[in-house]
């Protein structure tokens, strides 16, 4: 199946990708952004790719063939670039893109247990083969634990009666199971499923995905050469908003003015913002792709 990557046309016009550059893609997926970038910065352009996932490495590894050897994959987490950087001996790279969050891939493979939509283990790990699957987090989470989980990650109004209801009904071990649970704290619900906040919520969770963004975000723009771009694509608000206080506080001057002493370390601006609003998908491509309803990018480039 062809996964058509949310908001393709503007990263590569954010990117500005030309030949004998170095780029990364954080979130390589089914390969999508990052061929994108390959073709652009032919003949001599580099890409270093990361993903968690063996199951995307592996179809992106394929979608990325025509292009060896100026591509470079490895399976771990974007926050490893200063390591995976120093492996390749390269100083500093001309941009970056992330494409935040669960893949729509991840999502149409249901024993996956991302989604409510069917019955399957509840597993949620971007890399299935390693770290805490969603089932032990359920079942070992304490119930106040679960409760802020769910209110943190999730936005979820009714997440200490849900933490309650797991806490009775344990041990879990299908999203069926953790979808009854939800659905029986909403009777009568009308349009989104009531789960959707929850499942949000675990797999944020399981995967450490703020923590994550937040850790990423100094490092790529210290990774940047000057006149370099990070581009980042965000789902959902928790996500768009460690992104945008980043991106804004980074543009600013922090020098002290006469006689005060505002900041601790002064520094000047280290990137500028190139949207200050974020740019969405057209009406077209949320017809054609409604993942792209809720995406959102942001692009800063280094001073």
């Amino acid at each position: 199946m062809q996964h058509t990557p949310v908001l393709y046309k503007e990263i590569i016009h954010a990117l500005q990708p030309t030949s004998a550059k170095r780029y990364v893609d954080g979130t390589l997926g089914a390969g999508g952004h990052a061929r994108g970038i390959l073709e652009a910065c032919a003949p001599d352009g580099q890409l270093l790719g990361f993903d968690l996932d063996p199951q995307a490495l592996a179809l992106a590894r394929e979608t990325l063939a025509p292009y060896e050897p100026r591509v470079h994959l490895v399976q771990a987490s974007y926050i490893t670039l200063p390591d995976a950087l120093k492996q390749l001996g390269w100083d500093a790279i001309d941009g970056m893109v992330l494409d935040l969050g669960l893949s729509s891939m991840q999502l149409d493979q249901p024993e996956r247990g991302f989604s409510f939509q069917a019955n399957a283990p509840l597993d949620m790990r971007f890399n299935p083969t390693g770290g805490l699957d969603a089932a032990e987090l359920i079942n070992t989470a304490t119930e106040s634990e679960l409760a802020d989980i769910l209110f943190k990650y999730g936005e979820e109004p009714r997440a200490r009666k849900i933490a309650r209801d797991i806490v009775s009904a344990r041990p879990l071990q299908s999203t069926a199971q953790l979808a009854e649970i939800v659905k029986h704290v909403y009777p009568g619900y009308s349009r989104v499923h009531p789960a959707t906040r929850t499942f949000q919520a675990i797999r944020i969770a399981v995967n450490e995905e703020l923590a994550s963004v937040e850790s990423v975000l100094p490092q790529a723009v210290a990774s940047l050469r000057r006149g370099g771009r990070l581009a980042v694509i965000s789902f959902h608000s928790l996500e768009d908003r460690i992104v945008k206080d980043y991106f804004r506080e980074q543009s600013k001057d922090m020098i002290n003015p006469p006689y005060e002493q505002l900041y601790e370390v002064e520094r000047k601006a280290v990137v500028k913002e190139i949207n200050r609003k974020p740019i969405v998908a057209s009406e077209e491509e949320i017809q054609s792709n409604s993942r792209a309803r809720s995406a959102k990018l942001r692009v800063v480039e280094k001073i």
